[in-house]
């Protein structure tokens, strides 16, 4: 069992410096199928021994019960974890298992007193806006969560899936400290307009599901025949069917470099993540989602792991080769709108 804690990275130009791994907590409440409240908290307590203090959650992860169940966690160690939630993702009262998004003033200024209720705290550390309402400007959206920095509701702000057009149009309203999109061996497609102007407007990047939402560890082949029936990853269009045979097909590379250094496949994965910021010039800090302790053990470890450049060549063609789409719906991915 590894004890060293992890470096550090800065969110954005002006914010707290963070280990540079975070936490995502979603599948402790969501979308995952079972979940764990024992095992969970565990994974929680020794995420902060590692070094880990930037914890991820949203109001829309099992309607805010996920910020409910980090509550206790966050009030016990409040000066040394950095919150981040985020708005957009609403419920209609009609409708309880859809989610509409938007970004219109009354319903930030709702979102956000309702999340600062859950979490129990008097400041949320970084918000986001999930998810782009292109009906909505985002300088106008933007400009009431800067409101909300001025009124001490919020200490940064951060986006998520947005474009290089949209991140620096916010930028011109107030600085934003992180851009939070998908990015693995899998998904790259921020890398040719968000990652080059986050670097230039000193935007940090936080990468969610740099494992792939686990297909990278090789811990399951096919949603749709090994995932429970209320798992999300059984509507992602690359995880299942033809798509999820030819994409198994490309981690070959991923167990050629994890054998030459004793490692897992979920470490090369996160390691290839965790070295895009001296590639890209930016700090890069993923988010990998687990509610298992030892899972956070291996996590971090990859923290550690230096691939070569003939390693990073050889992970290089992965991403063009991948059969699917992110989501079923990409208009509400950044790449959909670039």
């Amino acid at each position: 069992m590894t004890h060293s804690t992890i470096p550090t990275a800065r969110l954005g130009e002006n914010g707290p410096e963070v280990g540079v791994q975070g936490l995502g907590c979603m599948g402790m409440s969501f979308a995952y199928g079972p979940t764990d409240a024992d095992a969970s908290r565990a994974a929680l307590e020794r995420a902060l021994e590692l070094g880990v203090t930037l914890y991820d959650t949203a109001d829309a992860y099992g309607a805010g019960e996920n910020e409910k169940f980090l509550s206790p966690f966050f009030r016990a160690h409040r000066d040394e974890v950095v919150i981040a939630t985020k708005f957009a993702l609403a419920i209609p009262p009609e409708d309880p298992s859809r989610r509409i998004i938007r970004n219109d003033a009354p319903y930030i200024r709702e979102a956000v007193e309702a999340s600062l209720r859950r979490l129990d705290v008097d400041v949320i550390d970084l918000y986001y806006m999930h998810r782009r309402d292109v009906n909505v400007p985002i300088e106008d959206t933007v400009g009431v969560m800067a409101e909300l920095v001025r009124e001490g509701k919020v200490k940064q702000l951060g986006l998520s899936e947005v474009t290089a057009t949209e991140l620096r149009a916010a930028q011109g309203v107030h600085p934003i400290a992180a851009v939070q999109s998908e990015w693995s061996l899998f998904s790259r497609d921020i890398e040719a307009q968000v990652v080059p102007a986050a670097r230039e407007l000193g935007v940090s990047l936080v990468p969610y599901s740099p494992l792939g939402r686990g297909f990278l560890t090789g811990s399951f082949a096919d949603a749709a025949t090994d995932l429970t029936a209320d798992d999300f990853r059984r509507q992602q269009p690359r995880y299942t069917g033809e798509n999820a045979a030819a994409n198994a097909a490309l981690l070959e590379p991923v167990r050629t470099v994890a054998e030459a250094h004793g490692a897992s496949l979920g470490q090369i994965a996160l390691a290839w993540v965790q070295q895009r910021s001296a590639v890209n010039g930016l700090p890069v800090i993923p988010i990998p989602g687990t509610s298992k302790p030892g899972r956070v053990e291996e996590n971090t470890a990859a923290t550690r792991i230096v691939l070569s450049d003939e390693e990073l060549d050889l992970l290089e063609p992965i991403s063009a080769k991948v059969a699917g789409d992110r989501y079923a719906d990409m208009r509400f991915a950044s790449a959909g709108r670039e």
